[in-house]
């Protein structure tokens, strides 16, 4: 629940926007019966959006309509906030069911970093938040996850970047043969753990998130490896990561 009542004088300003995003142009009529808001308070709020770029008017012919100022709104809005959106609630309700906690991870340059996590939903995490944890492309599950999926070219050119990282995880890289056999390995079972010896407190089991044939993200889950062998892990949630992945990508198809 919110813990403040919503800001009045904002809603009625997005109201307008979303009414004249609904038309090509729009008369203060029109926004009037659209909107419901009294027309001295429309006019004020068309000339505040008017003196921020967002909307137009053109009063020859009492007409309003979207400036190219709204495209700014949407601009922040692709690549990994997009993953995230289509990504929390399921990834929120999964946890809830599993209690083990999950993590999103995209790529950033020579590592996947963590961009969302259900931390706060899950009683067994080890960890008060990963939110921007960079993880190795080759020692850690998400990372694995996701070089294993993306396409070849793109594969040859972040081991040839791991080359030159002083990440101690990233020394894997170095033996290029061993390394193609093991993301070999993970395409063909589906899945990727965790590096032995790395963190050995706990394991991650991570699936890559697709947007049709091209991988955009990894999801993974994180366990306390005492509790539970990278076998039963297997067993007992390679299907529940794998359908939330493929649910997931659905819903960057919808968005």
């Amino acid at each position: 629940m919110p813990s403040f009542a919503p800001i009045r004088s904002v809603e009625r300003a997005i109201d307008v926007l979303m009414a004249l995003n609904r038309y090509p142009v729009c008369s203060l009529e029109l926004l009037y019966q659209q909107t419901s808001i009294p027309k001295p308070t429309l006019v004020r709020l068309l000339e505040t959006l008017q003196h921020k770029g967002l909307v137009t008017h053109a009063p020859q012919y009492g007409a309003y309509s979207l400036a190219s100022g709204v495209k700014q709104l949407s601009a922040g809005y692709h690549g990994e906030p997009r993953i995230v959106e289509a990504a929390s609630a399921l990834a929120d309700a999964l946890t809830r069911q599993i209690k083990w906690p999950l993590a999103l991870a995209v790529l950033d340059y020579d590592a996947v970093v963590v961009r969302y996590s259900t931390i706060p939903n899950s009683p067994l995490a080890l960890l008060h938040s990963t939110i921007n944890m960079r993880l190795s492309l080759v020692g850690r599950a998400l990372g694995r996850a996701y070089l294993a999926f993306c396409t070849g070219e793109e594969r040859r050119a972040l081991l040839d970047i791991l080359k030159l990282s002083a990440n101690e995880e990233d020394t894997i890289a170095h033996d290029r043969k061993a390394v193609l056999a093991t993301l070999r390995k993970i395409r063909q079972q589906g899945y990727a753990l965790r590096e032995p010896g790395i963190r050995p407190v706990s394991r991650t089991l991570a699936v890559p998130v697709m947007e049709g044939r091209r991988v955009v993200a990894s999801l993974g889950m994180t366990w306390i490896a005492s509790a539970v062998s990278d076998e039963q892990a297997v067993k007992r949630y390679l299907e529940p990561l794998q359908d939330l992945s493929r649910f997931i990508g659905k819903r960057l198809a919808d968005l």
